[in-house]
């Protein structure tokens, strides 16, 4: 959607008649712009594959500690009884 906004204000600049110097300057700046748009893409891009791949992660380590919890349930209240009365101990 930004890259055919874009678009369109550089056909109006190119299809107007602005003076050439003011059309050049116009023309420069939404070249900036546009280079800005894609970097913004890029990093949108990568930012939802870093989550997709970061959810993931946390799937497969849920799925681990259940698996953990089911083939060792003695060891893991143990462990939580620990953790919990050291947490009731302010450590």
């Amino acid at each position: 959607m930004i890259q055919k906004t874009i678009s369109d204000i550089e056909a109006k600049i190119r299809s107007g008649t602005l003076a050439e110097p003011a059309k050049a300057e116009l023309l420069q700046l939404l070249a900036s712009l546009k280079a800005q748009a894609a970097t913004l893409q890029k990093t949108c891009d990568d930012t939802r594959a870093n989550h997709s791949t970061l959810k993931n992660s946390v799937e497969e380590l849920r799925s681990s500690v259940k698996g953990f919890e089911e083939s060792h349930p003695k060891l893991v209240q143990t462990v939580n009884n620990i953790t919990s009365t050291l947490s009731n101990l302010g450590v």
